[in-house]
């Protein structure tokens, strides 16, 4: 113990060395640690909206929910003065504030009622606009507050304007209050004229505005007849379209040309929508943000299938001019080239469908307008459709698989399942068979290529027949070789004569098994040759050698009894 207490004794000049170093060490660490403040949850100003006076007492701008309800319920009656005080007009002089607050904020609802649908329930409801643990767990907004938030971002000309609301406090305030931010304040004006009242609003008497349910009466009645009105539209530019290709003297222009008469007048009809609602009239914010995003999808789908039917055109009438009806008959090039055709065609659609979601993504801001609360369930109805799409996806992408490697190609003539049948098309979730007998057999792309089946038409559409026939013992093999071979070279779908034969491939005690192998161009004409075959062999047989027919052979105690088939005993 006296030695422990002798070496502590030669430590102590060094106590106060480390002792300052520790102090040292937490005065560093104090603006991060505990002696940290907490960042201030409010924009300082001097000043606010002096010029309006004193706010009106009912006045709730303590929360982002509280300003955006306030704000529309004041717009809603037309009480535009006290609607103001949810402004921040510090970039307007104080003398002009009390003139212009009340127009700018009319000017605000104007736009917010016709573009943007603001849902409450998702803004935050606490002055500090803190968000909830599992949106910070998510990595969201690592912040633990927020004194800016963001209501909605519109786009016009090919600019970006974000409505947003921020806290302000003024020096000689006790509380900070919530308004629309400076910003949105000097962009109402370019909002208003991009989404504000259209022309023909202004002659909209006011008993025609009262609200509805979620449209206005005007708006009721004015849907019907606009729809009417593109109906008419759009009838008019495919009847147009379709006349325009009559005065072509080209079957491929007219052929390609009046497929493409119906996505041209859905173009039409998007167009004209765009054109009315932008110039004409403007419908309330549900319809808009329902109605915009659709005339989009709309424009968009009208020139992809457009431009998709043509080039189907071409190449189908390039198709039917170097290649013709495509069977087994055709070379090995001839079926590649048609299933390549085919190919092309999914890479043409699967780009164009790739851009056109691309484009419509890129001009509509659904998410934003709609809100968060939408969004999650947007993401809970993709893991949905993602499970739901699942086998649409594996044919796509099984049909691509088809289209590179070329296991099977369009005219191959395959053993499916039992059945005979022609590859006809090749889609990009299903095959159609074509069977000798003309059926029409649809098959799952998936379901086909995890399936055994035969193609007879891989390398080589030629094919070796065969002709089986049931004989007495009494039947000389070599006769019947010799009559074999006169008739398969008589035949003008017999090729390759040197691969000709006759073989005895069976026999028991009722007689034997004889096998003529003849070699045909392809399945089609090698089934017509085996049936033409077998019918000259049995007549030879019949005109020739009818004791060669097999019998029956009883056996009784002395031996066996050999009778015909036509013995009466």
């Amino acid at each position: 113990m006296v030695t422990v207490l002798r070496r502590m004794s030669c430590l102590r000049p060094y106590v106060g060395v480390w002792c300052a170093a520790l102090l040292v060490a937490l005065l560093t660490l104090a603006p991060h640690g505990l002696a940290q403040e907490p960042e201030q949850t409010w924009y300082e100003t001097d000043t606010l909206n002096a010029g309006l006076g004193a706010p009106p007492d009912q006045l709730d701008r303590e929360t982002p929910r509280a300003i955006v309800r306030g704000f529309l319920d004041f717009a809603e009656q037309s009480r535009f003065e006290e609607a103001a005080h949810f402004l921040n007009l510090e970039d307007i002089p104080q003398g002009e504030q009390a003139a212009r607050g009340p127009d700018l904020a009319q000017k605000l609802f104007e736009v917010i009622d016709r573009r943007v649908w603001i849902n409450l329930s998702s803004l935050p409801s606490r002055p500090d606009a803190r968000i909830t643990s599992n949106a910070a767990n998510s990595g969201e907004h690592p912040e633990r507050f927020r004194r800016n938030v963001e209501l909605a971002k519109v786009e016009a000309e090919g600019r970006i304007f974000e409505i947003r609301i921020a806290r302000f406090k003024p020096a000689d305030a006790e509380e900070a209050v919530w308004l629309f931010s400076p910003q949105t304040v000097d962009n109402i004006g370019l909002m208003h004229e991009a989404f504000g009242p259209r022309a023909f609003e202004r002659y909209i008497p006011d008993v025609l505005k009262r609200e509805y349910g979620a449209l206005r009466l005007w708006e009721w009645v004015g849907l019907p007849l606009l729809l009417a009105a593109l109906a008419t539209v759009g009838w008019s530019a495919q009847w147009l379209v379709n006349t325009l290709a009559r005065q072509f003297s080209r079957p491929l222009l007219q052929w390609a040309i009046t497929r493409a008469s119906a996505p041209v007048a859905l173009f039409a009809v998007a167009g004209t929508a765009q054109l009315i609602l932008g110039h004409a009239v403007s419908f309330s914010g549900p319809v808009t943000s329902v109605v915009q995003p659709l005339l989009v999808i709309l424009m968009v789908a009208g020139v992809g299938i457009a431009g998709l039917r043509i080039v189907d055109a071409i190449l189908d009438r390039i198709t039917r001019r170097y290649i013709g009806d495509i069977d087994d008959a055709r070379s090995v090039d001839q079926r590649e080239l048609y299933t390549s055709i085919y190919a092309l065609r999914r890479i043409v659609l699967l780009l164009m469908v790739g851009f056109a979601l691309l484009y419509v993504l890129s001009q509509i801001q659904v998410f934003e307008s709609i809100g968060v609360t939408l969004l999650a369930s947007a993401g809970v109805l993709t893991v949905l459709l993602g499970i739901a799409g699942q086998s649409v996806l594996g044919n796509i992408l099984a049909s691509l698989q088809i289209a590179l490697a070329k296991p099977v190609r369009i005219g191959d003539s395959v053993l499916f399942e039992g059945d005979w049948a022609y590859v006809e098309s090749i889609y990009y979730t299903f095959l159609r068979l074509r069977t000798w007998d003309e059926r029409r057999i649809i098959v799952p792309v998936q379901y086909f290529v995890s399936k055994p089946f035969e193609n007879w038409s891989v390398k080589d559409a030629r094919m070796m027949k065969t002709v089986s026939l049931r004989l007495d013992h009494t039947a000389d093999p070599a006769e019947l070789r010799e009559a074999f071979e006169r008739l398969a070279r008589e035949d003008e779908d017999v090729i390759d004569h040197d691969t000709l034969a006759c073989f005895v491939t069976g026999h028991d005690d009722h007689g034997q098994e004889i096998t003529f192998y003849a070699m045909t161009p392809d399945p089609s004409k090698g089934w017509v040759v085996e049936m033409r075959l077998r019918e000259g062999l049995m007549r030879y047989v019949r005109e020739t050698h009818p004791e060669w027919w097999p019998r029956d052979r009883i056996a009784n105690g002395e031996g066996l009894l050999a009778g015909g088939a036509g013995d009466a005993e």
